[in-house]
């Protein structure tokens, strides 16, 4: 191990992760639904991107829409959606051309970063039906030390993740892993000021593999 710099190190671990990829956004979709009533009716996902989510809310949903911006990832959702199904995908800006509804289910992955922040989450409790639930899952900048011993701790996991997921073999991203990305420019307790300032009693939390999530039900 002579020779092994902390940057040749990092290097090294970055050519591991880029030989076997996964999904960090897909990894919370199973958490998503435990969020969740067992069936609801209308359902929107903000920046649906290939459509795994709201496939997923369609198993218990009546209906949903999903909406990106993205008009090549919008019809890759399309054409990986069998029919019949309860869901259904549109080109949409996340702030002027969601659905009416009212909804009872908003998720939002991976995607509220890319938007204003405060004005999103109000658009979004504009179009919540009462007593639905909207759940994000969001990224944000390290700032904190809390937030840098989280981020060191899930370099480990997620290398192992990444070898078990692809098991032991090299692989290309999935599908899901296309749809353009930004780094967030936010730390989590702004995040969590603003969150609560216009969604009170909103639930936000740090988690693993450098997301955080807000769970929230209009009264």
């Amino acid at each position: 191990m002579a020779g092994l710099t902390p940057h040749r190190l990092v290097q090294a671990l970055d050519r591991f992760n880029a030989a076997h990829p996964w999904d960090h956004n897909a990894h919370y979709h199973r958490w998503i639904l435990r969020q969740l009533p067992r069936r609801f009716g209308s359902a929107l996902d903000v920046g649906s991107g290939t459509g795994d989510l709201a496939r997923l809310l369609a198993t218990r949903a009546d209906e949903v829409r999903g909406v990106d911006s993205d008009p090549a990832i919008t019809a890759q959702a399309r054409a990986l959606t069998p029919e019949p199904t309860a869901a259904s995908f549109a080109v949409a800006d996340a702030l002027t051309d969601l659905p009416a509804g009212p909804h009872d289910v908003i998720t939002c992955v991976a995607t509220l970063h890319h938007l204003p922040f405060t004005e999103a989450l109000d658009t979004f409790r504009e179009h919540m039906a009462p007593g639905g639930t909207l759940v994000v899952v969001g990224l944000y900048r390290p700032r904190t030390v809390t937030d840098h011993l989280l981020g060191a701790g899930a370099v480990l996991p997620n290398a192992a993740l990444g070898w078990l997921k692809n098991r032991g073999r090299a692989a290309a991203p999935p599908t899901s892993m296309t749809a353009r990305t930004r780094p967030a420019d936010m730390a989590f307790p702004d995040i969590a000021a603003e969150a609560h300032t216009v969604l009170p009693g909103a639930r936000l939390r740090r988690r693993l593999f450098w997301r955080y999530t807000l769970t929230w039900r209009r009264p």
